[in-house]
């Protein structure tokens, strides 16, 4: 039987503290599966939450002013990984069964009693979730720093062994090739929204922002079908992801990187990325998002290196390598306004074999000399090439 008056019922709560604390751990064991599957330094632990949570409403009930203190009794008992164990859903469920059974014990009490449970009830849950958002809180903080300092550690190329355990503790589910995405940062980045799309199109993505500039590292979420599996769908194109993510960026020009085998070399895709959007401006109608190897010719102009050597590895080299008499043609070609008959006049030949040996060129190096943009890529590769050769063989293939 409840005792009737105030000082009575605390008496008598007090010294069936250890009973309540019993049947609360017997409960837990006997209904949450989740409880019965800790390891035992775990089960103690959230026993003494429960055990804490009883006594702490003892005291509450006798000084209900000591609210504010609610989270520090109950909690304070519990190891600080507890909160990295023990969900949020599954506190509630503690609080839950922990209520259920003080209320069973004191059915028979008065109204009072009643009603100070069901309010210390939702005091208790209140102040767990707050303990759970201060955490999630204090974690978000922790891993926007850390994704900043792995972004950065991308574009300057610099980093160290830490970078790869760096990567895995923001959870980063990318898998295979990645790209470096370059734009303006909009007044309202939603960094969420960014995630969200990404997620729809089975991509992942590192957030970085450096001042006017918004950096994302791009990478599959799923890993490639494996060869000669036809049922699996081909990977979306990176640079149809970029137009998915298009919105979440400032107006401006937006610059996508070349492919690069994995994030720990992302660095070389950040740098071709930022250098064509230092220069994006120079081409009048630069699609949105564009290829950084669409802007070589600006980027080389500019002195990037890079640029450079790609524009002499991918197109002079291998074409000098193939046949110095399709060299002499396309050098020939782009001279004379990338016009068949002229380039014919001069070099004594038929059109038609113009035209066939501008087909050899696009299947050798994947370039078209007749379209107007990709024969200025064409001619800075052979300008940039043949000044990069040596005296000896600078002389103008004919």
């Amino acid at each position: 039987m409840v005792p009737k008056t105030k000082e009575q019922t605390l008496a008598w709560l007090r010294t069936i503290t250890g009973e309540l604390a019993t049947a609360t751990l017997k409960r837990l064991d006997d209904t949450l599966p989740w409880y019965g599957d800790m390891p035992p330094g775990r089960r103690s632990a959230v026993g003494l939450v429960a055990q804490a949570g009883i006594t702490s409403f003892i005291s509450w009930f006798e000084d209900p002013k000591a609210t504010p203190w609610i989270a520090a009794d109950v909690f304070g008992a519990a190891p600080r990984e507890l909160l990295r164990s023990v969900s949020l859903t599954q506190t509630l469920q503690l609080i839950r069964i922990t209520v259920e059974v003080v209320e069973e014990r004191v059915k028979e009490g008065d109204d009072v009693l009643r009603e100070a449970i069901l309010k210390y009830s939702r005091e208790i849950a209140f102040a767990s979730a707050d303990v759970y958002a201060r955490a999630a809180e204090a974690r978000g903080l922790w891993d926007a720093r850390l994704e900043a300092l792995v972004v950065d550690s991308i574009l300057s190329g610099e980093y160290d062994n830490e970078l790869p355990s760096r990567i895995a503790a923001l959870g980063w589910n990318g898998h295979g090739e990645v790209c470096v995405l370059v734009g303006t940062t909009p007044r309202q980045l939603d960094v969420d929204q960014l995630r969200r799309t990404a997620r729809h199109l089975t991509a992942d993505v590192l957030i970085g922002v450096q001042g006017n500039r918004l950096v994302l590292v791009i990478g599959r979420a799923e890993p490639a079908p494996a060869e000669g599996d036809e049922d699996s769908k081909a990977p979306l194109p990176f640079i149809d992801i970029a137009r998915k993510l298009e919105p979440g960026f400032g107006p401006g020009h937006l610059v996508l990187g070349h492919e690069v085998s994995t994030l720990v070399d992302a660095s070389r895709s950040a740098k071709a990325a930022l250098a064509g959007f230092a220069v994006a401006r120079s081409w009048r109608n630069a699609p949105r998002p564009v290829m950084a190897d669409d802007l070589l010719p600006e980027r080389a102009f500019a002195g990037d290196p890079l640029a450079r050597a790609t524009l002499v590895n991918r197109i002079y080299k291998p074409l000098q390598a193939h046949s110095t008499e399709l060299l002499g043609t396309l050098w020939c070609y782009l001279d004379n306004g990338r016009s068949l008959e002229a380039t014919a006049r001069e070099l004594f030949v038929h059109p038609n074999t113009v035209r066939y040996r501008l087909k050899r060129i696009s299947e050798v190096i994947g370039w078209d000399a007749t379209g107007a943009r990709e024969a200025l890529i064409l001619q800075s590769a052979l300008i940039i090439g043949s000044i990069a050769e040596p005296d000896a063989s600078r002389k103008r293939p004919q």
